[in-house]
């Protein structure tokens, strides 16, 4: 019988590594092509590796919560099928991503010829190899190595978080970092539960998100601005050309799209709205990427991104829209799909909420939220004079980072998204 080497496979660009989560398969189990052996994680998206052949699994390389680089072999499965086409399937398909592969290999293995380091794992904090031998190699102390705010699953240091370090390590003498890293942890006030209470543990993409949201309002100085918007034209133009829109595209056409292509003007008006902050410095960005919050059947939300929606159509939107809304709600985003976002948007509306203040998606400058569309009595100006009419509007929610968006830009570019959206020409084709 032939062993296949089931490895880590390349899961995007900026990603290199990733957690056992849970293994779906024991040792003897029979899997068939394309069934998945176990579940990982990056740092935001949870996904399955599955099986290339058909076999029994015979060996597990990796235990729940141990971190793999891309490339490394995960599993062994024994196949009676041939397999001459093992090279392409196990191999990159590409000479740059094969250069990566063997990249992070001979990093590995660099970090395991360490014999003896100064560097160790402390309390409940874990350091991959990696992550120790560059600590070394750059004489980082146990000291300050303890003190770097990881990014990882369980607060763990990655690979991105001591290079980061590193970088910046000239700007700040060691000894700051490491005591003001404690004082950013404030002793949380002691709940006490009673018998009937339920304790409920946070699941990982709820520490996540809550690292997040406290990290985003303990870095920008949020404000907001809110417009009113009158969107009477946009819902009789969509009841009007709906049924016509699925039946020739294949896809539901819904608010978000039309709202999300206002949102991608807008940002081409005001280009000071996509940017994002490094440290000192203002990252100006050419493509204008969408992220969308969506919400998970756990009740937690993820933030897609609709990479350059500036340049797609209203069709084009509502085709990204709808695939990775469906594919985030049954967990099968790829981790590029999640990253590199330049403005986010968030439909509070779907809850029933006609606004909302929402928190930024850092390094991002600003978050808009979508109030819920109500039918309200307005005044209406005719050449004749004023009275009074049924107009379906909604409130538009514009958070901002105070540090570099003045509260005249933040103002002016949701007034231009409303401006967008209530000049929608009701006669138009899609």
């Amino acid at each position: 019988m032939a062993r296949f080497e089931l490895k880590l496979p390349k899961m995007g660009e900026s990603v290199a590594e990733a957690t056992v989560t849970a293994w779906l398969k024991e040792v003897g189990d029979t899997i068939e092509i394309d069934e998945a052996v176990l579940e990982i994680a990056t740092d935001k998206v949870d996904s399955e590796v599955p099986s290339e052949v058909e076999g029994v699994l015979v060996e597990m390389l990796f235990e729940v919560d141990d971190v793999v680089q891309v490339g490394q072999t995960l599993a062994i499965i024994e196949t009676d099928a041939e397999i001459e086409a093992t090279p392409s399937a196990t191999a990159a398909p590409s000479k740059q991503e094969a250069a990566a592969v063997q990249e992070v290999e001979k990093q590995m293995a660099e970090a395991k010829e360490v014999t003896q380091t100064s560097i160790a794992n402390t309390g409940d904090r874990f350091y991959s190899p990696l992550v120790r031998n560059i600590a070394q190699t750059e004489g980082i102390s146990q000291e300050e190595l303890d003190a770097i705010v990881g990014t990882g699953k369980e607060a763990r240091v990655t690979k991105n978080d001591i290079l980061a370090y590193v970088e910046n390590r000239g700007t700040q003498p060691a000894k700051q970092v490491a005591t003001k890293a404690p004082a950013a942890k404030p002793e949380p006030a002691r709940v006490i539960a009673s018998g009937e209470d339920e304790i409920i543990e946070m699941t990982r993409m709820g520490k996540l998100i809550s690292k997040h949201m406290i990290d985003s309002i303990q870095t920008s100085a949020h404000v907001q601005s809110f417009v009113e918007c009158d969107v009477t034209n946009i819902w009789n133009w969509r009841k009007k050309v709906k049924d016509a829109f699925e039946k020739r595209e294949g896809e539901r056409l819904t608010f978000t799209p039309i709202f999300m292509e206002a949102v991608a003007k807008a940002l081409k008006d005001f280009p000071m709205m996509n940017i994002s902050i490094d440290g000192d410095n203002i990252i100006k960005h050419k493509s204008v990427n969408l992220g969308m919050a969506a919400a998970l059947p756990d009740g937690n939300l993820i933030v897609p991104v609709i990479k350059n929606a500036d340049q797609l159509n209203l069709v084009g939107i509502a085709k990204a829209v709808n695939d990775l809304a469906n594919r985030a709600r049954i967990g099968k985003l790829k981790p590029d799909e999640i990253q590199g976002g330049t403005y986010t948007v968030t439909n509070v509306g779907t809850f029933g909420s006609i606004m909302g203040t929402p928190i930024i998606n850092q390094p991002q400058v600003g978050i808009l939220a979508l109030g819920a569309i109500r039918k309200v009595p307005a005044v209406i100006e005719t050449p004749d004079g004023d009275f009074i009419g049924i107009r379906y509007r909604m409130f538009l929610s514009h958070s901002y980072d105070h540090r570099v968006v003045n509260g005249a830009l933040g103002g002016q570019f949701v007034k231009r998204v409303a401006d967008y959206l209530e000049a929608w020409d009701i006669n138009q084709d899609f």
